[in-house]
């Protein structure tokens, strides 16, 4: 017996088996691209992923993140959807001009957006909204109603009951921001607060990678965004007069809307994303074990939930 070639032939024939396994396995290098355009005289940066001519998602990213937050879903939708997730002005690695160049609302970040849905030529879509892309998004859908098919929450308020004791420190700001900005920054900018963002009541502390609240409180702490983000935080009291406006185009639109919340998030309560019923009793929520950032316990979860939803408005199987 040739010994020697036999094992030759077992690892060739172990090699290719592996080989071809990994040519199945969905990789984020292979279907996720980087892109900026001029927006308003500002460079927007978005990621794309999946086919041009398939359904398309956009996602929203919330705060201090940026589109990089969508990074472990994009790859596990991207076989049937075509997904754009933008950087807002201020964030990522979009533009961040100072507050003197660059009105910092979500009334213009929406309009931001809006434009680079008009550039890339999307008229149809569905919006997954995290935070601040709750804001951004609902102004895109009150803009263009006609586009929107479905909508997915993920932590994103549109209720007054959904906004948790941590919110009595941010009103005060509202209502006195020269006398309370110290205090907003320990409450929402601080390190300890990225950290807790994140990480929230989970029992299971040891699942989350501390790299994703470092990584953004490097970007806190970039030159100019103290006053970026405190600039537009004063404009956040907006999104809260504006929830009754919201909650009476999804009773009247009563788009097709998926609720996935964190149930450990420090900031939102979860009676937020019960409420969405009030307004689209046919509303499919779910509660999950994870935090305000759910992707950084539950991507699986999620894209499972996302592709269940999203072949539902599509009228086909997975």
């Amino acid at each position: 017996m040739n010994f020697p070639a036999t094992v030759a032939l077992s690892a060739a024939l172990a090699c290719t088996t592996m080989q071809a396994s990994a040519e199945t396995l969905p990789s984020s290098r292979r279907s996720i691209t980087y892109h900026s355009v001029d927006i308003q005289g500002l460079k927007i940066f978005y990621r794309e992923a999946g086919p041009a001519d398939a359904p398309t998602v956009i996602l929203l990213h919330g705060f201090p993140s940026s589109s990089r937050m969508w990074e472990p879903l994009l790859p596990l939708l991207a076989d049937k959807y075509h997904l754009l997730a933008p950087d807002y002005p201020g964030f990522g690695n979009s533009s961040a001009p100072t507050p003197s160049d660059f009105n910092y609302t979500f009334d213009n970040i929406a309009s931001a957006m809006g434009e680079l849905t008009n550039k890339l030529g999307l008229t149809s879509y569905v919006l997954l909204m995290q935070d601040y892309g709750g804001p951004v998004g609902f102004r895109m859908a009150l803009a263009h109603p006609e586009r929107v098919r479905g909508i997915i929450v993920q932590n994103a308020v549109s209720h007054e009951q959904g906004l948790g004791p941590l919110w009595a420190a941010r009103r005060k700001y509202w209502a006195d921001p020269t006398h309370e900005l110290e205090a907003l920054k320990a409450n929402f900018t601080s390190l300890e607060a990225t950290r807790q963002r994140h990480l929230g009541t989970s029992p299971h502390p040891e699942r989350y990678d501390p790299d994703t609240w470092t990584d953004e409180y490097a970007f806190l702490t970039r030159p100019g965004q103290p006053e970026i983000q405190t600039t537009l935080f004063l404009d956040y009291r907006t999104n809260v007069a504006s929830y009754p406006k919201w909650q009476e185009w999804l009773r009247t639109a009563r788009p097709p809307t998926l609720v996935v919340w964190g149930k450990y998030d420090p900031s939102f309560a979860v009676a937020g994303a019960a409420a969405y019923r009030d307004d689209v009793p046919d509303a499919e929520v779910h509660l999950l074990e994870a935090g305000h950032f759910a992707l950084d316990e539950a991507t699986d979860e999620i894209a499972s939930l996302l592709r269940n939803f999203l072949a539902r408005i599509d009228g086909r199987t997975r």
